[in-house]
């Protein structure tokens, strides 16, 4: 019930929060994220119970429906306001990695910590953690948004199979002491200044984010390559039964689950690199990883029946299972790098969020999955399936990947 909680907040906020990240600073969005991180970690050491935990579940909720997709368009816009915006791809394979790199570190802290200060001192701990998160987003940038608000007549009055033709370079856009007059009604579509003027914004907002995502065909198919492609990472959930069910010692388990922590890491890195492949190239390397991925689930299963090659086996599977991770992830940070350049319109953070609730989705299906599967299969030959999965992707991605948008010409050059 708790984690039911948590899994349900997250989906009602997703989509919403994207809104307000597109209409309100968001910036201060990620400063309250941190804020309610930081108050669910309190609630849940100070009244370490069912209801403790149920609002601090609820809190962490909220909050990661705050993050979800305000990060990653404060960071394209800033990118954008200095002509960077092709480093997209490089500086989110940074964070993704540092972000796992963080994940490892707190998973080898927790036992220590608990030996010395037992659950309060990870609580508080935690706390901690959650107050630099929060000192961190208070000292980033508040970039303009790449397209003003001027523009709401222009994109509800444009076709939109035609919309990617003109996002295909960014453009920051200062915006206009005058009122937009650029469509019928834009003016009045974009109010500021009041409590009904903010509301009418955000659902103005709410409203062009998901139109775009729904019915831009350029944008709509990044949004659901990028979720597919990291919903199907859920996966990884499953990678410490598969070491267990191989015979590998509980021990040597972490082990070999780190290694595929190392493969995503690496795939990380490497995103700024492979930003400029070709689909085409992409999607071989996907497809090659769908394979790498399926006989290396399956190579770790055969541990079960040779006992005296469970470190060979567990070895070789992990270590093809940890290559193929690393290229799912570094094709998800491009696909989504291509799909924030194909985004046209001014509600960025809201198109990011629906990417981010079908992504919840598509997790939710991995597991459904599996948990079928597994009455009758074993937890390797369930998850070697899941390749199959990856090899679709591949053939889905050259066609529904967005283009990289060609590179500004100076006219004075």
């Amino acid at each position: 019930m708790l984690l039911a909680f948590w899994s349900v907040t997250a989906f009602l906020f997703e989509v919403p929060s994207g809104a307000w990240a597109d209409t309100v600073s968001r910036r201060g969005l990620l400063i309250l994220n941190g804020l309610l991180m930081a108050s669910g970690f309190v609630v849940w050491t100070v009244a370490p119970s069912f209801t403790g935990f149920a609002l601090g579940f609820v809190l962490w909720g909220v909050a990661s429906s705050l993050r979800s997709g305000t990060f990653e368009a404060l960071v394209y816009d800033e990118l954008a306001a200095h002509g960077e915006a092709r480093s997209y791809a490089r500086v989110i394979g940074y964070t993704r990695s540092a972000s796992e790199s963080s994940a490892v570190i707190a998973i080898l802290a927790a036992t220590p910590l608990y030996l010395w200060g037992g659950y309060e001192l990870v609580g508080w701990v935690s706390v901690g953690c959650a107050a630099v998160h929060t000192a961190l987003a208070a000292s980033l940038p508040a970039a303009p948004k790449s397209v003003s608000a001027a523009e709401v007549g222009e994109f509800d009055d444009m076709d939109a199979d035609t919309v990617p033709a003109v996002a295909t370079t960014p453009v920051v856009i200062t915006p206009s002491p005058r009122p937009a007059t650029t469509g019928p009604g834009a003016a009045a579509d974009a109010p500021a200044g009041s409590e009904q003027g903010t509301l009418r914004r955000y659902l103005w907002m709410l409203r062009t984010g998901v139109a775009e995502a729904v019915r831009v065909r350029m944008v709509r198919r990044g949004v659901v390559l990028g979720a597919l492609l990291y919903g199907i990472t859920a996966f990884d959930e499953y990678f410490g039964l598969v070491a267990g069910e191989s015979g590998a010692a509980t021990a040597f388990v972490p082990v070999l689950v780190g290694v595929t922590v190392l493969g995503s890491l690496l795939g990380s890195l490497l995103a700024g690199r492979t930003e400029a492949v070709s689909a085409h190239t992409l999607a071989r390397a996907l497809g090659v990883a769908g394979v790498l991925f399926g006989a290396g689930a399956l190579v770790a299963g055969l541990a079960v029946r040779w006992p005296g090659a469970v470190y060979v086996c567990t070895g070789l599977g992990f270590a093809a299972i940890a290559a193929a991770y690393g290229v799912v992830y570094n094709v998800s940070i491009v696909a989504e790098a291509r799909l924030q350049d194909a985004i046209s319109g001014p509600a960025r953070a809201t198109v990011m969020s629906v990417s981010g609730l079908l992504e919840e989705l598509v997790s939710l299906a991995v597991f459904g999955f599996v948990a079928l599967a597994t009455v009758w299969l074993s937890v390797s030959s369930t998850i070697a399936l899941l390749g199959i999965a990856l090899v679709a992707l591949a053939g889905l991605t050259p066609f529904w990947l967005p283009p990289r948008p060609e590179p500004e010409v100076d006219p004075d050059t």
